[in-house]
Parts: structure tokens; sequence; C-alpha cells
């Protein structure tokens, strides 16, 4: 093929100087059927396909080999398989090609291409948008209600932007032993690890925010976590939450469709179960963007993930204390008793997410317990939810709160007579000065009101305002059969 300006020349001598075929190839030295294409032949470009040849490309080889490659790339590199594994693997399925054949094919299309590519698309993906498997995380507070109390609930809630799916779990405190057993319930819940996980600069893992020419220092726990996992910790710059946009977007968009009302639960288990079901509901919709289900993205999304270790990482931490001279030692800020402490004088205290324990010298578990913040609770304001109940006694069972009520109370005001309600909202207005609503329910047949005290003659159409058929009650319960 000849050059352009070449091609050109020819041109040029055969319309212009109207110099004939012959001519042309003398002055050019090029041979007569050359002259004859490029002078009178049209030098249209065409598309070229360039079809791979071979038995990796034409048979299935090549395929189930990409297929092993993407599969081994979301495990450590320990775990992968080398050429020589992959080569063995395909001589058990009948390949009959040669140990080279594989090595130039996985050069080629994976190492030189894939690895290639998707380091370059990291880098354009950073600059316009966020790659599958990156992840957000980020704390809410927000509260339940538990026995009849409401809880401060710190949800730890994980995003993803290329899927706009979530997930979230609840914890009873901030603090690093919560934030690394809530990335562990957060992977296991997602099947994967996220190879990048950007956060903000939380104590729980930041030593050292990143300033002008500085680079993050994190904790040697989480330094020692990420490794375990095999993550990149990515903390954002200080003061710029919206490095994190989504995640802060997910947080109120948890706080506001599953907290709102505040949930009854029966423990925080309870409540990690309803909020993982939750979570999987909400990923039936569509992307906002995308208009492909959130469900369907994540499950791609998940292909470019990091498997999960085989092993578990233990999260807990130790520290060497001395009790005092009554047997006590200070647990976050309150002191305990740990029975025969007095007998060392250094103990090992090791603090995991939920309990603790203290341990002697050689290995006796001297006490354990829930940790402090676990049976924190907060009173529900009920005298001024009963006041507002009283003016206007109809919106009672329509109230956010009601729900929040024990079961024999909410059955009791729960009647179609707005005057016999009144009064029994006066009733609990005189009790919860001195009770609170779970002792008032536990007492309820003590605390009852003599029959002489209330007057029932206006309303003859009900019997006393304060009995109740309480077989319609417990029918509600579940029934034990025979023999069981």
């Amino acid at each position: 093929m000849l050059a352009m300006p070449e091609i050109n020349h020819i041109k040029k001598l055969r319309n212009i100087k109207s110099l004939s075929i012959n001519e042309i190839s003398k002055r050019t030295g090029f041979s007569w059927v050359t002259v004859k294409k490029y002078a009178d032949g049209d030098q249209l470009p065409t598309e070229k396909i360039i079809e791979k040849k071979g038995m990796m490309y034409e048979e299935e080889w090549g395929e189930i080999v990409m297929d092993w490659l993407v599969e081994d790339y979301a495990l450590k590199k320990k775990a992968r398989r080398n050429n020589k594994n992959i080569f063995e693997g395909l001589q058990k399925l009948g390949f009959p090609g040669s140990y080279r054949t594989v090595c130039d094919f996985i050069k080629k299309e994976w190492k030189e291409k894939v690895l290639d590519e998707s380091d370059e698309m990291k880098e354009e993906y950073e600059r316009l948008t966020h790659p599958p498997a990156e992840a957000q995380i980020d704390f809410g507070i927000t509260e339940a209600i538990e026995d009849g109390k409401a809880k401060d609930i710190h949800a730890l809630v994980m995003s993803f932007p290329y899927s706009n799916a979530g997930f979230a779990v609840p914890l009873p405190a901030e603090n690093q032993e919560c934030f690394l057993e809530g990335l562990k319930m957060l992977f296991n819940q997602t099947g994967f690890v996220p190879r990048n996980l950007r956060l903000d600069n939380l104590s729980a893992a930041v030593v050292k925010a990143r300033g002008r020419g500085q680079e993050t220092v994190f904790n040697e726990e989480f330094l020692r976590f990420a490794n375990h996992y095999g993550f990149e910790a990515q903390a954002c710059n200080a003061r710029k939450g919206n490095e994190k946009g989504h995640v802060e977007n997910k947080v109120g968009y948890v706080r506001y469709n599953f907290f709102t009302p505040s949930p009854v639960i029966r423990d925080i288990t309870h409540l990690r179960a309803l909020l993982f079901d939750q979570c999987k509901k909400d990923h039936q919709r569509l992307h906002y963007k995308k208009d492909i289900v959130i469900a369907d993205l994540f499950e791609e999304e998940k292909k470019y993930g990091l498997a999960l270790p085989e092993s578990d990482y233990p999260v807990f931490k130790q520290s060497m204390v001395t009790a005092n001279k009554y047997g006590e030692v200070r647990i976050d800020g309150v002191l305990v008793h740990v029975p025969k402490s007095y007998h060392y004088g250094k103990l090992h205290m090791i603090l995991y997410w939920d309990h603790y324990k203290v341990v002697s010298h050689n290995g006796e578990i001297l006490s354990t317990g829930p940790r402090q913040y676990m049976n924190q609770t907060r009173e529900i304001p009920w005298q001024s939810i009963l006041k507002n109940w009283k003016q206007k006694p109809r919106s009672i069972v329509y109230s956010r709160y009601f729900p929040y009520l024990p079961g024999r109370i909410a059955y009791y005001l729960n009647i179609e007579s707005m005057k016999l309600r009144k009064e029994r909202v006066e009733w609990l207005l005189s009790l919860i000065v001195n009770h609170d609503m779970q002792e008032i329910d536990e007492k309820f047949y003590e605390l009852l009101p003599n029959e002489n005290q209330f007057d029932s003659s206006s309303d003859d159409s009900t019997n006393h305002p304060y009995d109740v058929d309480w077989s319609i009650y417990d029918s509600l319960q579940p029934t034990v059969k025979a023999g069981v």
C-alpha cells in the first residue's frame, strides 16, 4: 500500500496533467497495475474488523478462562489460580492446547487489557462517577422503642453509589468496637467486601485527618482490620462532607423511611433483622437514573467486589486494670464490682461491642456483663402525651405513640366511648406521676380503681368503665397445644 503523498502525486499526474497510465508508471517507477489502481480508483476508508482466531477464541476455552479469572479476582492474591493451575484445570476438561497458548491468552486478554483498563477506568471514575464495588460509610443517630422506653440507636449505614444499594445495622455506640463489628455485619449482609471504602474522619478509625500536604493517619487497629478484609480506606477531607454525599443522603433516607415512626423492637438483634428486611425490599425499586432495578445492579456490582475472608476477625479492646479497695473496676465510666478482684494486683479487661469480661492473670473469668450503654434508655414523655389525649380522646388510637403502649393498657384505651376514654386517660395521668408505664402494666390489676369511685349511671349501654373482658385480650396470645 502506497503512502498518501505518493497516491496524491499519482492522482495529480492523472487528473491534472492528463498523463496516461504507462507514462505515470514510467515516471513514478510503480507497476502499471498499481498506478491504475490509485489513478482511477476511489480510495474510500473501510471498517476493519479483526477476527481473533485460534482455539481460545473459536471454542469455549477462552470464555472458561475469563470466567475463572473474574471469579478469582474477588479473592486475595495468594488464593487465586496461577497460569499453571488454570492450564491443569483446562486439561481436566479435555483442553487439547499447550501451556504457552493459555499463557499468551491470559497475557493479552486479561493482564494487558482488563487489568490495565480497570486502572484507567478507576482514574476516570474518580473524576466522573463512582466505579462498582466502591462504598461509603457513616453513622446516623435515631431511636427505637424497647420495653416501652426510647432507646438511642446509632445506625451504621453503608451505601454503594454505583447501584444505589444501601444497608444499615443498628449499634449502641460509635466507639471502635461497635464500628468494626458493624462493618463485619455489613460485609456479611452484602456478601462481599467493597474494594474501596470512603469514610468520614471518625475517631474510631482516624488518628489524624488529612490536611495540607498531609495524608490521613489511620489508627493501627483499623488498618489491621482493613488489611484482613483487603479493602482500601479513603478518608474525606476535613469539613468536606460532600465527598461522601451519597451516604449522607442514604442516612437520611434510612432515618425517614425505616425509623419514622420509631419502631417497636424486642432487642437490637430484632432491629437488625427488621432493618435488613427493609433494605432488601427497598432494593426492588428502580434506580433513579439508570431505570434498572437496584437489586439487579447490585448483583452485577458484586462481581467486582472482594470475597469474604475465610477466618472471622475478632473485634475487642484489651487493657490492664486494677480494682480499688472495694473490689470495683471502672468500665465505661461506671464502677462495677468484680468478685475476688482483691486477690489480684492486675486484671485483664476485655471490651467487646456489647459486653465486657474481666479476667485474672491465670485466665479465670471474674466478671462479665453487658456494657453500660446497652441498657441506656429514655422515658417516653407519657405525662404530656396523656394530657394531649385527654383533650382529644378521639385521636388516641391514631397517635404515633399508641403502638408504644403496653398490651393491656393499649387494649384498655381502645374503646368506642369517648367519655370512657377520657376517664381512663385521667386514671393513667394520676398514676404516671409515681409509676412508669411498664410498672402500671405489670401491676394493672392491683392499680385498677374501686368501682364506687366512678359514676357509670350516665351510660347504661356499657359496664363499669374499668371493667375489661380479659378473655378477649388473652385470646390474642399464642395458645399451647396439649402434649406440646
